[in-house]
């Protein structure tokens, strides 16, 4: 047998069957990852995005709370009791309309009443405190709407510079492939120039150690790779799954020239608390002043003991003034003040932070800049020295530890190009950040935050 409650949420289920996962709305995964999709994954699945989202509901919530101010309260009621008590027996007897002369004022008797009541109170004037609270309540809003643009824009520079590290350390362990192959290249002709009695033992038991510590290398690239896998899924609040990226295509991420930190929603969350702060103390200060109420109220008596009924109204206003209540006015007075200039002062050291943050960013772009053109030429250097001296050995010119330091110069060459190559993808990353834009052009503010 089904219960009227449990019949209740089948009913509802049937009809939409999507309502029970409404809240646990998923986007869909994509086969490949690239850094846009990255981005747009993690800002709709991160557990730190819906945090900040309940946030926002929660601030909308009090807006609302804080608007009951500005509406009537209205009551009714209904009882019914009975009595022998004089006071409240000749009550009944004037609300019902039955007094005679006849009434023994000590011992009316017993009576009873049924009671309806209708009444409407409405504070016209407090002083400004529930005005004041709405703005409090409205900038708070706003707070939590920019504290939600800060979360994305650091989970947003959080997952491109995972996704830059993942690309870093496929190179590397291509890197680390090629070194264990030309390695291993070069011990085949030492193993062959030694059965001829061309080479030395000593050398030939070089390069093997360096394979050794080659396969060894690889070894450590293979699990910085997977470490890398499970930093980003973490990142798109996903357990587990398949990464599969998309190094080649490359999302344009523009500099603006003017470096500036105007945009960024840490400023703006500061000025909206500053607003609401300004607003607290607006309402302190409302306990100054006096508050002003109209009520107003309809009753409707039935006895049946006496066989009566009547009605009656009530109406008026009322003001209300408070001459003393122990200084705690001045302290809430005090205690606002004081909350408005620690926020004041807060956003004066945030601005200095934030400055300095655009400077190192734009400092370490230019450095990554100027490392990547480094590293290229070389690379060029090392893949031509490398060549060569592979040659050489052949011809038994060189010792093998001659080509160890070859081969080893070669992939230090690499594995730098690789981290150089995405040091100024992040750097360009956090500089974005640091002057508060969306890390790829054509994501909107607005499409980060559905």
């Amino acid at each position: 047998m089904i219960k009227s409650g449990s019949a209740v949420v089948l009913f509802f289920t049937l009809i939409n069957p999507l309502s029970l996962l409404a809240s646990e709305d998923v986007p869909v995964v994509p086969d490949v990852w690239t850094a846009k999709n990255s981005v747009a994954f993690s800002l709709a699945n991160s557990p730190d995005s819906r945090v900040a989202l309940e946030r926002m509901n929660m601030a909308a919530a009090a807006v609302d709370q804080a608007k009951v101010g500005y509406y009537p309260n209205v009551d009714i009621s209904a009882q019914y009791g009975q009595t022998n008590n004089p006071i409240f027996s000749f009550g009944n007897i004037l609300n019902q309309g039955t007094f005679s002369r006849d009434i023994d004022f000590n011992d009316p008797g017993r009576t009873d009443n049924l009671n309806l009541r209708a009444g409407v109170e409405y504070r016209f004037y407090n002083g400004g405190r529930d005005q004041a609270g709405v703005e409090a309540a409205q900038a708070g809003y706003e707070r939590s709407r920019t504290d939600r643009e800060s979360i994305h824009s650091q989970l947003a520079f959080e997952v491109v510079r995972s996704f830059q590290f993942m690309i870093q350390a496929e190179e590397m362990l291509a890197a680390r492939k090629a070194s264990i192959a030309a390695i291993r290249a070069s011990l085949s002709v030492a193993r062959a120039r030694f059965q001829a009695g061309d080479l030395l033992k000593a050398d030939l038991l070089n390069l093997e150690v360096q394979e050794s510590r080659a396969s060894e290398n690889l070894i450590l690239a293979k699990h910085k790779l997977e470490l890398s896998h499970k930093i980003f899924l973490n990142l798109l609040g996903l357990r587990d799954g398949e990464v599969l990226i998309d190094s080649v295509e490359d999302c344009q991420q523009d500099i603006p020239r003017e470096r500036s930190y105007a945009l960024r929603p840490e400023l703006k969350s500061l000025a909206y608390a500053e607003e609401a702060a300004t607003a607290r103390l607006k309402a302190a200060r409302g306990g100054n002043l006096p508050t002003v109420d109209g009520f107003a109220s309809y009753q409707y008596d039935k006895g049946y003991v006496t066989d009566g009924s009547g009605d009656s109204w009530i109406a008026g206003v009322k003001l209300n003034y408070r001459l003393f209540e122990g200084n705690r006015t001045s302290a809430d007075i005090a205690s606002a003040m004081a909350a408005l200039s620690t926020i004041r002062a807060q956003r004066k050291k945030a601005e200095l932070r934030m400055d300095l943050e655009v400077k190192q960013a734009d400092l370490n772009y230019h450095q990554a800049e100027q490392r990547l053109e480094v590293t290229k030429k070389m690379v060029e250097q090392a893949e031509e020295s490398a060549r060569l001296s592979r040659t050489r050995f052949k011809e038994g010119v060189i010792l093998s530890s001659d080509l160890i330091d070859v081969e080893m110069r070669l992939t230090d060459a690499l594995v730098r190009q690789s981290v150089a190559g995405a040091n100024i993808k992040v750097a360009k990353a956090d500089l974005r950040r640091a002057m508060g834009l969306a890390q790829f052009e054509g994501m909107t503010k607005e499409k980060e935050n559905k």
